[in-house]
């Protein structure tokens, strides 16, 4: 089975992190919900608190085959200075693992030095990061080698359905972008 870290920072975006979080485990993945501390309530930007699983210090590269930051700007900083999180995605990329952002998100991808050159996220935040290679509104999702990028809330579902396409394959995509009414996904 397919395990997916997802960690959350105090001001995440809970549109992204609860969607992701949701889509994965319908596609039978099991996902891994994890804090920055040992407070293992984190508050999203919005005020919905959710439970973690575990601390992501806890966590291992050879653990998981993929990571997926969600954005909200504060918990992209969070995430961005984080140590753990920071060393994990750079894990990750040197064994050719799968990265995911979205929203601000990617700005912490970039401080690991994992982005890749073409990516998308939340508009404004390519100025934090490079214009070089910004995809913008060309495409939902971006994939460049290892890395998967998307732009924000209204993005989530296709994102999530992109990493369920990546690790469980066309079959199990197909079927859950049908059973979400997610027919503009992918096109």
């Amino acid at each position: 089975m397919n395990k997916v870290l997802v960690p959350l920072a105090k001001g995440f975006e809970e549109i992204e992190g609860i969607t992701i979080i949701d889509v994965l485990r319908r596609a039978g993945i099991d996902v891994l919900v994890a804090s920055l501390d040992a407070n293992k309530l984190v508050k999203g930007a919005n005020g919905i608190t959710v439970q973690t699983d575990l601390e992501v210090k806890d966590i291992t590269s050879d653990e998981i085959d993929m990571i997926v930051l969600p954005g909200g700007w504060d918990g992209t900083h969070a995430l961005a200075d984080d140590v753990n999180v920071q060393r994990l995605l750079k894990e990750m990329d040197a064994k050719g693992k799968n990265i995911a952002a979205i929203c601000a998100a990617p700005f912490a991808l970039n401080k690991a030095g994992v982005l890749k050159q073409n990516y998308t996220c939340y508009p404004s935040v390519e100025e934090q990061i490079r214009t070089e290679g910004y995809q913008g509104e060309r495409t939902m999702v971006v994939e460049d080698a290892n890395v998967l990028t998307s732009r924000g809330p209204a993005t989530a579902i296709c994102f999530a359905l992109e990493i369920v396409k990546k690790l469980k394959g066309e079959e199990k995509y197909e079927m859950l972008k049908g059973g979400l009414l997610a027919t503009y996904c992918g096109e």
